[in-house]
């Protein structure tokens, strides 16, 4: 053991700094694979019916995951599943699931979307038993849905709801509800909501892998002895139903203790619960950029105040900001790879893209445009830095600087 605790510091430094450096291009990589899967997938006539009315494109789909992607902690990233959901869903709602329990955490587009929250779905119900058990999503009839949900919230008109297992660590961590609502004229795109899921779970596992391995280093600076973390933080450890029975959590609870494993596991996760309650709405120092972003605009905004300068509320939109326009960005080269190469080559890229380059920066100011990032001009550095590579020539004469 003595032997090799000199090594141990040194993978985890190692792993920290490739998995924060590789962070973009996990980013782009994972929308990548994943459109060309949907791409590659033959449409199901089950999809086609529900996805006539609200299909959408591609640009679209990857815009959304970029925006699930933008989550500084897992709190946020989860929301944002719920936020770009609720485009391809009339109704949806996110149940966390505890051994065989699964109780509302958010939901939108119901008419009392706060009541869906801490609502306990029937554990015996056979969609919510077939989601748990095969971690497959699935259609459910209304006869296989909970009896009690559908008639406080309203039964979907078209007579059937989604049910979508989030899984994280091969393990179901909570279910994506989703229908087309009481009216008849409401729309559901499961193709969609199910990418979306997908991503969801894929960027929670890499967000968990970059906070171990930055914890595991942060623990070694300061002491030797440190505990080791355990490999996954649960989104949802903290989550504690206000209106759940007693009974029912005690249940739960003898249910997870029976075997050895479950048990072991559930300490670990309880020795970390209240460390990760205190950090869910702060910002995960591991999803930073590389570069602090006085240091990584210093070119190009001469003019900006140093970071020491910058409350730390006002840092986070920067960050945030500066993420943000690079996803546009990385989007634009993704889905428009032969005009980008031909801009480059003859330049004039912009009269190539204007259309495609405009609607990413209108984009970008409508959720930046009047906030203290405004000053950064990240999306247009963002454009002279990626997309022109360094060189302003390279969009042309009619690019606006």
């Amino acid at each position: 053991m003595k032997e090799r605790g000199w090594i141990e510091p040194i993978v985890e430094r190692v792993v920290g700094q490739v998995l924060d450096s590789h962070a973009a291009q996990l980013r782009t990589e994972i929308v990548r694979r994943v459109m060309e899967e949907i791409a590659a997938a033959p449409a199901t006539a089950e999809s086609s019916a529900h996805d006539t009315a609200s299909a959408s494109g591609p640009a679209d789909l990857a815009r959304a995951v970029a925006e699930i992607q933008l989550g500084s902690s897992q709190r946020e990233i989860l929301r944002a599943l719920l936020d770009t959901s609720a485009r391809h869903a009339a109704r949806v709602a996110l149940f966390v699931v505890k051994g065989s329990h699964a109780t509302g955490w958010q939901a939108r587009g119901f008419a009392n979307s706060d009541a869906v929250k801490d609502f306990a779905l029937d554990e015996h119900a056979p969609a919510v038993v077939h989601a748990i058990r095969d971690r497959v999503a699935a259609s459910a009839p209304v006869a296989d849905l909970d009896s009690r949900f559908l008639k406080q919230f309203g039964t979907p008109a078209s007579g059937e709801a989604r049910i979508l297992p989030l899984i994280l660590k091969d393990k179901v961590a909570a279910l994506v509800y989703a229908d087309s609502g009481t009216d008849a004229a409401g729309s559901l795109d499961a193709g969609s909501l199910e990418l979306l899921v997908l991503s969801t779970s894929a960027w929670l596992e890499v967000n968990s892998l970059r906070k171990q391995a930055q914890t595991h280093v942060d623990s070694h600076n300061v002491t030797p002895a440190a505990q080791p973390v355990p490999a996954f933080n649960d989104p949802f450890a903290s989550h504690a139903p206000a209106s759940a029975s007693g009974q029912a959590m005690a249940a739960a609870a003898a249910g997870e203790g029976s075997a050895p494993v479950a048990s072991a596991a559930h300490s670990a996760i309880a020795e970390v619960q209240s460390a990760v309650a205190d950090t869910e709405a702060e910002i995960d120092p591991a999803l930073a950029e590389p570069l602090p972003i006085g240091q990584a605009e210093a070119t190009a905004t001469p003019e900006k105040p140093p970071v020491s300068s910058i409350s730390p509320e006002d840092q986070d939109v920067h960050r945030k900001a500066l993420r943000f326009a690079r996803l546009l960005i990385d989007e634009i080269k993704l889905y428009n790879q032969a005009k980008v190469a031909e801009g480059r080559k003859h330049k004039d890229l912009y009269d190539r893209l204007k259309e495609t380059i405009e609607k990413s920066r209108a984009t970008y100011q409508k959720r930046y445009g009047k906030t203290v990032a405004a000053s950064g001009n990240y999306f247009q550095n963002e454009i002279i830095r990626s997309l022109a590579e360094d060189d302003l020539s390279i969009m042309g004469a009619n690019f606006r600087q």
